[in-house]
């Protein structure tokens, strides 16, 4: 499914999701939407998450991170072994088990992946 068509389904069907991005591995832009501010900024934020959860837990990698903020929440998504990732803002004190089962729903869609 092409990136932009899954980015849409995801806010259809998880209203919670206020804007969302997915990068690559490279950090490369792969779609966005409703990000209102810089997607550079975003992905660059995405990817330090991932990269600080493994940090801080200091083996393997992260494959979900969530950020509660004083504005909102931030979950960010991606697959073992590397590939694409998706970050996602929602508004504050969302269900996380329900958003990263949304966020690899999305992820697996635009892989072309069966559920």
């Amino acid at each position: 499914m092409e990136t932009q068509q899954a980015l849409a389904d995801l806010l259809a069907s998880s209203p919670q999701v206020e804007a969302a991005t997915v990068f690559g591995y490279h950090n490369e832009r792969l779609g966005s939407v409703g990000i209102s501010g810089s997607v550079t900024a975003a992905v660059r934020a995405g990817r330090a998450l991932l990269e600080g959860g493994r940090d801080v837990r200091g083996e393997g990698e992260a494959t979900q991170v969530h950020a509660s903020l004083a504005g909102g929440d931030v979950f960010v998504v991606t697959k073992r072994g590397g590939g694409p990732a998706i970050l996602a803002v929602t508004a504050e004190r969302q269900p996380p088990g329900l958003l990263f089962h949304d966020l690899k729903r999305c992820l697996a869609a635009i892989a072309g992946e069966e559920e």
